[in-house]
């Protein structure tokens, strides 16, 4: 093995690369582009969709409440609500998004509250629409502050305390930095973006390096040069690496700079500055990209590996489709709520990076946990290479017709 003839084959290979519109595209303009779409319009989109929500009049239908005109009197008096005329099938109107939700209020309930008798208000609404569960909680708090009233009066007339049916209060207190509580809740899509765009910025270099030029037939002339073939393959190697690597390092420079504007332009909206309250700062920057150097390599390698068994680029491309998916479920595991670390899951590929990175945007660092991750990555991606080494001195798979 020769470094000088692997960095000879990795210039050739950059250069030609630097040349092909579609690396470019998936190694420089995807990261550029994306982040700023993600965070800035869609969470743009998303805020604006929020606050539409909220602030319209939701329609809003009482069923029955007959001989309780004072109740019905008092939920009509709600402001921001629209109450609309019963009917029966307030079912299908919530399901069809007609009316946002609906109260049943019993017959009795005024009499029923005024003996002390136990009575049931039933709320129907859309589970899971956004319009429909502002609707209902808007009634749910005003029900729940007649009952807190209620309540009150009849202690009073007994001339008890109200501690008798509160005896004490629990609060709960937030001990976290403000930065950490937000690192934590929207840290994890920096580990997922820069994961799935390390593929992405790897599948096409290596697909064109491999079954690319098996199509075009010029993988004969590279093979006909006084270089081994490991060194061929190791130069190859490096440019796909290099791919990776560079779409990550983008991608990582689009998110700051991306959240950086976002801080701006949300920097005058109410709650924003809680939210926003966090920095990516170059310590943060340096241990998310050393975590994802091993998955650089292990990507790299295993692409050239799957492409090399391809005879053409498409054929390569549906080759790499299902390992697309085996990225994509691990990196957002690591977005769910309540996935933490062990010992185990610091084995699982993908998913400990996606972990690890996440706790280190929060500004924890479990230095065990990382030496694992680190290491067992290494293992996996040095494997991986080793492989792609192996399958490109093979002649059956090179030259598979």
């Amino acid at each position: 093995m020769s470094l000088r003839n692997i960095m000879v084959v990795y210039r050739k290979e950059l250069t030609d690369s630097l040349r092909d519109r579609r690396t470019l595209i998936s190694m420089v303009v995807v990261p550029i582009v994306i982040f700023p779409l993600m965070s800035i319009g869609m969470g743009t989109f998303v805020a604006k969709m929020m606050i539409k929500a909220k602030d319209e009049v939701p329609k809003v239908m009482i069923l029955n409440g007959r001989n309780s005109p004072r109740v019905v009197a008092d939920l009509k008096a709600l402001s921001g609500i629209e109450f609309v005329p019963s009917a029966d099938d307030y079912k299908q109107e919530i399901s069809e998004k007609k009316i946002r939700a609906a109260v049943d209020i019993p017959s009795d309930f005024d009499a029923a509250v005024e003996q002390g008798n136990a009575a049931t208000v039933n709320i129907y609404d859309y589970n899971g629409d956004l319009k429909s569960g502002f609707a209902a909680d808007k009634i749910e708090k005003f029900l729940k502050d007649l009952q807190r009233e209620t309540v009150q009066k009849r202690l009073e007339a007994r001339k008890l305390p109200a501690t008798l049916v509160d005896p004490f209060q629990v609060k709960t207190e937030n001990v976290a930095p403000q930065e950490k509580v937000t690192g934590a809740a929207i840290g994890g899509f920096l580990p997922y973006f820069i994961i799935v765009l390390c593929l992405m910025g790897a599948t096409y270099p290596a697909i064109d390096l491999t079954a690319g030029e098996k199509e075009r037939g010029t993988i004969e002339t590279i093979l006909c040069s006084p270089v081994p073939r490991t060194d061929i393959v190791l130069g190859k190697f490096l440019m796909v690496l290099t791919a990776a690597l560079c779409t990550a390092v983008l991608a990582i420079i689009s998110m700051g700079t991306s959240f950086h504007v976002a801080k701006q332009m949300l920097a005058d909206t109410p709650g924003a500055k809680d939210v926003l309250n966090f920095t990516i700062g170059m310590k943060t920057i340096g241990a998310v990209f050393l975590m994802v150097l091993p998955v650089a390599v292990l990507f790299a390698s295993a692409l050239i590996a799957i492409a090399l068994m391809a005879k053409s680029y498409k054929e390569a491309q549906s080759y790499i489709a299902p390992l697309t998916i085996l990225v994509v479920l691990p990196a957002v595991a690591g977005l769910m709520p309540g996935v933490e670390f062990n010992a185990r899951m610091a084995l699982v590929p993908i998913l400990n990076t996606s972990l690890v990175c996440k706790e280190i945007v929060a500004g924890t660092y479990h230095w065990n946990y990382i030496a694992i991750i680190f290491a067992s990555t290494c293992v996996y991606a040095s494997a991986a290479l080793y492989v792609a080494v192996s399958l490109f001195k093979r002649e059956d798979v090179l030259f598979r017709t």
